[in-house]
């Protein structure tokens, strides 16, 4: 039997980057500078060289499109539809990172024009972006349960408003203020400090911090909740 040649399929990354303004859940996006698709909304993308592995062009692509680095990075799926792209046959690894957007604000690059836009409401993306970024939205709700990754969205020290504010953008409800202060401290995860944040009342309210060490023995008592990639159920 002869040896066939391998056909030529491109690879690529694209990177959805979810941020965090102690209000919002927005979407990072760039306006594509190429054709096809010249200046539509793009999630940040670009190939795999031959000499890097994927995370490692994860991590350069995110950087040379934002300026972000240092940021959580999290592999998510592989797109690899015949047709997803139209110049020719690429399969795309998307990974999704979870910044809070006041942290890195400095460090954003304004040269490829990077725009947040709320979870809500963002503009339809080129290709399969879409699909890309419901896929993460499932990824992060389910995480945001079973794992302390969500608290990349949130800065080192935060308030229970603030932390509300945060799960109840990732999984667009509203929780019950006096039940989700009453459950999340019963988990024993969170450190409180003498701080307090007086910007929201003159009473203010305490900063708390992540007990990274009471995680894994609290895993499965946050908020009582199961969470499934497309249900959501209060017990």
């Amino acid at each position: 039997m002869k040896n066939k040649k391998a056909p030529h399929i491109a690879v690529a990354i694209d990177c959805i980057v979810f941020g965090f303004d102690g209000t919002d859940l927005k979407l990072l996006l760039i306006q594509r500078g190429f054709n096809p698709e010249l200046h539509k909304w793009s999630l940040m993308g670009g190939y795999v060289n031959p000499e890097e592995s994927v995370d490692d062009a994860s991590v350069r692509i995110l950087h040379q499109l934002t300026g972000l680095q240092g940021v959580y990075l999290e592999q998510l799926h592989a797109f690899g539809a015949v047709k997803r792209d139209t110049t020719e046959r690429t399969v795309s690894i998307a990974y999704f990172a979870l910044i809070d957007i006041a942290r890195y604000k400095q460090q954003l690059s304004a040269d490829y024009h990077a725009e947040w836009f709320p979870i809500r409401n963002f503009p339809s993306l080129i290709f399969d972006h879409n699909e890309m970024v419901e896929l993460a939205k499932k990824r992060l709700q389910y995480k945001a349960a079973l794992h302390p990754v969500v608290f990349e969205l949130l800065p080192q020290k935060f308030t229970l408003p603030q932390i509300q504010s945060m799960y109840d953008a990732v999984y667009e409800i509203s929780f019950d203020k006096r039940n989700f202060s009453r459950k999340l401290l019963s988990t024993d995860l969170l450190i409180k400090l003498d701080e307090k944040d007086k910007l929201g009342s003159k009473k203010g309210a305490f900063y708390y911090t992540l007990n990274k060490d009471k995680y894994k023995e609290n895993l499965y008592k946050i908020f009582s909740l199961i969470i499934t990639p497309d249900n959501l159920q209060f017990l």
